[in-house]
């Protein structure tokens, strides 16, 4: 990554911002000396051991990588890594990482979250990160309760789910984080599971070449308070007609022999799954991760069912170039440095804007 030299002019300004790895780095040298501390048969192990296997590939100094987290099983992240990192406050992260990634441009600056925690107390600071397009990379772990807390009902529960909050049934109605994030106008969101290693590197490795926030939801199984919410999309059976694997360019196909496919509905203008035939082969939806427009991207994100998970596409939903927050602020700064000169905080403090309190 740190060699790229394609992208947009605040892709490679970005980048050359990063140092490099002094020598060749393998898995080994971004697992820290902690005792990793998750239930057994936990899903965070799989994307932990996935995470320290793709950092080499970025070929950044491990200095210059920091995860920041929140509360919640998957916020014990950061102890685990061999960077930097930091272990916030509940729902915080993306408004701690803003700061630091729009003041240090030269870290890669990476966000841990929950369902819970991301999505209930962070929830604003969550859609301000992403319409902001802030250079983060916001790793969203999806087992649909709250697992720290022993149990609970999470923004992502489905309608009905028993838990110790919810005796009688959750009534409320769940976020779909992809369709929250591209709702959000995210630049990049995309969807992986945390047992597929090899599809969920490939997600974190596009994640991280991306100017900008990227969001990648991974469901992920609690096998304690939630086992097997996942099981349809895991089981090789079940899952060869459940899951819709996303690529850019090729047709939206899925199923034995790629017999399903994803068509727009003629009337509604809604996408719906349809056996292929000749007849309407040609019909089938080319997946364009790229299109300025969200909409398709929004759609395809509504076709998963929150109860069954049937026909739910992983993969990258979108993938567009706008503006980098901080890159624009520092234009900013740079701008206000050659027009008046360093600033004085301890005048502005003084400005002429103030009055005395009388007792």
């Amino acid at each position: 990554m740190a060699e790229t030299t394609t992208g947009s002019a605040d892709t490679i300004e970005a980048l050359t911002l990063v140092p490099k790895a002094e020598a060749r780095q393998s898995m080994k040298d971004f697992k820290s000396d902690q005792e990793v501390r998750w239930c057994p048969g936990c899903g965070d192990y799989a994307v932990l051991a996935a995470v320290q296997g793709f950092m080499p590939e970025l070929g950044l100094a491990k200095e210059n990588i920091v995860f920041v987290s929140g509360i919640g099983c998957s916020s014990r992240f950061p102890y685990y890594m061999n960077t930097y990192g930091m272990h916030s406050i509940h729902g915080r992260a993306p408004a701690i990482a803003t700061g630091l990634a729009s003041s240090r441009r030269d870290l890669s600056v990476w966000v841990v979250t929950g369902d819970g925690d991301a999505l209930s107390i962070g929830g604003n600071h969550l859609i301000h990160a992403l319409r902001r397009n802030v250079n983060l990379k916001i790793l969203l772990f999806n087992n649909r309760i709250y697992g720290l807390t022993k149990g609970q009902y999470s923004p992502t529960s489905e309608v009905g789910k028993i838990t110790k909050s919810t005796p009688m049934g959750s009534l409320d109605a769940p976020f779909n984080p992809v369709s929250l994030a591209i709702g959000a106008e995210a630049s990049f969101v995309a969807r992986t599971v945390d047992s597929d290693r090899k599809h969920l590197t490939d997600v974190l490795r596009q994640a991280a070449a991306h100017p900008g926030t990227a969001l990648v939801e991974i469901y992920q199984n609690c096998n304690i308070f939630n086992d097997g919410a996942f099981e349809v999309l895991k089981d090789k059976q079940q899952a060869e007609e459940a899951v819709i694997r996303l690529e850019h360019g090729q047709q939206i196909r899925f199923g034995a022999d790629r017999a399903k496919g994803v068509v727009r509905d003629q009337l509604t203008g809604d996408l719906k799954v349809v056996t292929v035939t000749p007849e309407n082969e040609a019909q089938i939806l080319v997946h364009d991760a790229h299109s300025a427009s969200p909409t398709t991207a929004f759609a395809l994100s509504r076709l998963a069912d929150p109860d069954t998970l049937h026909h739910t596409p992983i993969g990258v939903l979108r993938s567009v170039e706008r503006p980098v927050y901080d890159t624009q602020m520092a234009d900013q700064l740079d701008t206000a440095i050659e027009q008046n000169g360093k600033g004085d905080l301890a005048s502005l403090l003084a400005g002429g804007d103030t009055w005395t309190v009388v007792g």
